[in-house]
């Protein structure tokens, strides 16, 4: 009888946000908390992705609402530039605390 489901949710687990934890994504967002703007390019070749792959995650991450996206210049000097919006650093900040404790809690089990 103990083990009966409740239907109080459980305030204190983890819950991780999907979109940020797949691994590519991941990288980007916490490259783009460090910085004001990045240049994509710099992000690019810091992360070592292609133009392709790193549009479409920056594609999905702007849709989010996570990632603001900039283009200055015309021509052959047009620059693409990204930030993490304010949303978006909430939501990292929030992830990367929520790794931080199940790495404490496991640390915590070991013998």
């Amino acid at each position: 009888m103990g083990d009966a489901p409740t239907s109080e949710p459980m305030s204190n687990a983890p819950r991780f946000d999907e979109l940020i934890h797949a691994p590519t994504r991941l990288s980007i967002v916490a490259l783009l908390a460090a910085a004001d703007w990045a240049d994509f390019t710099f992000v690019r070749d810091s992360l070592s992705l292609s133009d392709s792959a790193l549009s479409k995650q920056i594609s999905i991450l702007e849709q989010a609402g996570y990632v603001t996206v900039r283009k200055t210049g015309a021509g052959r000097s047009r620059r693409t530039h990204l930030r993490l919006s304010s949303s978006g650093r909430r939501a990292f900040s929030a992830h990367a605390a929520i790794l931080r404790q199940i790495i404490t809690d496991a640390d915590a089990l070991t013998p």
